[in-house]
């Protein structure tokens, strides 16, 4: 049963997320086994905590009324496979199918080979990037994942119009004790999907997350959005915020990930698409067998060893103590997992009227 607090959203439980977004997925014509992958990537960020890239997508992906340009029709393929590499057509789906097989496909590769490089292209969205590293790990493999991005929304260092998509990269590594160490992160301070979370829950955003034409802080969510969606000019800062926080570090990674999952993949660089052209993201996934490398079993016990010093630090504050990548999702799992997923009022209010279009039952009334 949903539980709604005095103000903040109403909670569901996981698998009634799930089925709400697996049935709206399947009723814009995604293949039931594609809808189940997909669903299955969504719920996962949606528990994580990872709010902006799980059922809070549904509108952005909905045929006609969202701005991608989807093929729910379409069914990911190797097109390619050569020695330790390989290449996957998204076919202009939806990514996560894709990103799915390609992952597959690269930890397949990686078992035989030491190593596995598979790059997508002609693809959409898929989600949070750590999803598909993650997957790696579990195999008992590394992985490394990035992706570009559709819009185009953070600024180069010292510029006033956006060139670059969020472009994240993932990390993974597997542990002794079968909770991976997981690096999710985008390249600039914040995603545009966490800007629209904040704006669905009617909350400012924070200094330095977005700017104007003129480099001044924008923190009313709704005029932020307005940057990120209507207006040419500003945008999201670079992975530092300011030129004082080393905003060009940020600007670096973002065109290095542009670089390895857009020039490297044959994919399109956002700024250069023709209006009304498919989205053509890109994605690249790197898979390491550590085994092969260095030979033995020992490598999951010295990345023990590194997570336990990291966690012996002393605190600075006693209540908040150190952590490591993944492990603020792990807790964020199990808390949801108990109390279910909260979606904000403006959400539903925009996923009953999208079922309603596509002829869907809503499910979380």
């Amino acid at each position: 049963m949903d539980r709604q607090s005095e103000k903040g959203p109403r909670r569901f439980p996981a698998d009634r997320v799930a089925e709400q977004t697996e049935v709206v997925l399947k009723a814009w014509g995604l293949a039931p086994d594609l809808a189940a992958v997909t669903t299955a990537a969504m719920i996962d960020t949606d528990l994580a905590g990872i709010d902006s890239h799980g059922i809070s997508m549904l509108p952005t992906y909905e045929p006609g009324h969202g701005p991608t340009t989807i093929d729910f029709s379409a069914r990911p393929a190797v097109t390619a496979r050569t020695g330790v590499t390989a290449r996957v057509d998204g076919g202009g789906g939806l990514g996560h199918p894709c990103a799915v097989l390609a992952m597959r496909t690269a930890i397949e590769i990686a078992r035989e080979s030491a190593v596995g490089v598979v790059a997508a292209h002609n693809s959409n969205h898929f989600g949070a990037v750590g999803h598909y590293a993650a997957m790696a790990a579990e195999a008992g493999l590394i992985g490394i994942v990035t992706t570009t991005a559709r819009s185009i929304s953070v600024l180069p260092a010292r510029g006033a119009v956006p060139r670059l998509g969020t472009n994240p990269l993932a990390f993974a590594a597997p542990t002794g004790n079968g909770r991976p160490f997981l690096l999710d992160m985008s390249t600039s301070t914040v995603a545009v999907n966490k800007v629209k979370v904040y704006d669905l829950n009617d909350r400012p955003v924070p200094p330095g997350w977005v700017l104007d034409g003129s480099g001044e802080p924008v923190t009313d969510a709704g005029e932020a959005m307005a940057y990120l969606r209507q207006r040419p000019e500003g945008g999201i800062t670079a992975l530092g915020g300011t030129a004082e926080m080393s905003a060009h570090k940020g600007y670096g990674l973002a065109v290095m990930v542009q670089i390895l999952a857009g020039a490297l993949t044959g994919a399109t660089f956002p700024p250069l698409r023709e209006p009304g052209a498919p989205d053509d993201i890109g994605h690249l996934f790197l898979v390491i067998d550590p085994a092969a490398v260095r030979g033995g079993d020992g490598f999951t016990a010295d990345v023990d060893v590194i997570v336990d010093t990291l966690h012996a630090t002393p605190p600075a504050d006693p209540e908040l103590p150190v952590l490591v990548a993944g492990e603020p999702e792990d807790r964020t799992r199990e808390e949801r997992g108990r109390l279910g997923i909260p979606i904000p009022e403006r959400l539903l209010d925009q996923l009953r009227d999208l079922c309603e279009r596509a002829g869907a039952p809503f499910l979380l009334g």
